[in-house]
């Protein structure tokens, strides 16, 4: 979420205004949805949202919302038109102004994306499995479901969606790693049923889904799964399991 208040007209009351990035683009006024209905205005204050504090070029707000094909004859006009109508619905002072952009007046601790990337920053230097795994958690229930759903920018999702759901997965399967140390064995295979299912080429998952049937003594489905993957990935991309998961499938023919 971003988040900045602004005093209302004549009354001095202060309005907080939220934005939510990872899962379906939503804004809230002191807690009440009232998200943008215009497409480009959701890609603009999203464009912004992830960078606050700092300029963003009206080139960069104008690429993310027409594209380059479709860029209007007056660009900056346009765009000008567009946070016109922002500052209408948020304040004046909730979008500043640059030489040759805009800024979103928000702390980078205040808005999701970027407030998850600091919370994995921290798990990474916790003093105990203990701690990290709340790190984590805490983390990853900042997600909603897949970022940016909703923003109509396929520039901005190719562009930004792909590394923030990579460093999602990446601290899942860590989480996942810390409650396997823990001997939660049984708790996970739902759970990583329903992952592997959601992510069937994410061979990590599909590792940690065999570890922890062969440790709840399901050797007999945790191969059966094995051969599942193996053969999707032999059809689908061409290619063998990677090393780790044809490691963990020799461990469990070992034991």
């Amino acid at each position: 979420m971003v988040e900045f208040a602004r005093s209302s007209q004549g009354t001095g009351a202060a309005q907080v205004i939220s934005v939510g990035l990872l899962g379906p683009f939503s804004v809230a006024v002191n807690g009440r949805p009232t998200a943008p209905t215009a497409g480009r205005l959701r890609v603009l204050l999203a464009v912004m949202a992830l960078s606050p504090g700092q300029a963003v070029t009206v080139d960069r707000l104008a690429a993310a919302a027409w594209g380059e094909e479709d860029r209007p004859h007056n660009v900056r006009r346009s765009v000008q038109t567009y946070i016109a109508r922002l500052r209408s619905r948020f304040g004046a002072t909730a979008i500043g102004s640059t030489a040759d952009g805009y800024v979103l007046c928000a702390e980078p601790e205040n808005v999701d994306s970027l407030r998850f990337l600091g919370i994995l920053n921290r798990a990474g230097t916790a003093a105990t499995a203990e701690e990290e795994r709340a790190l984590l958690s805490e983390a990853l229930d900042l997600w909603r479901g897949e970022p940016l759903e909703g923003v109509p920018s396929a520039r901005l999702r190719e562009s930004e969606g792909p590394w923030l759901l990579e460093r999602y997965l990446t601290a899942l399967e860590r989480r996942i790693d810390l409650d396997l140390a823990a001997g939660r064995h049984r708790e996970l295979i739902v759970e990583l049923s329903e992952l592997a299912a959601r992510y069937p080429l994410r061979e990590p998952l599909w590792s940690r889904l065999l570890i922890a049937l062969g440790r709840s003594g399901r050797r007999a489905d945790a191969l059966t799964r094995y051969e599942t993957i193996r053969t999707r990935l032999s059809g689908e991309l061409g290619v063998d399991p990677d090393p780790d998961l044809q490691r963990t499938y020799f461990e469990l023919l070992a034991r």
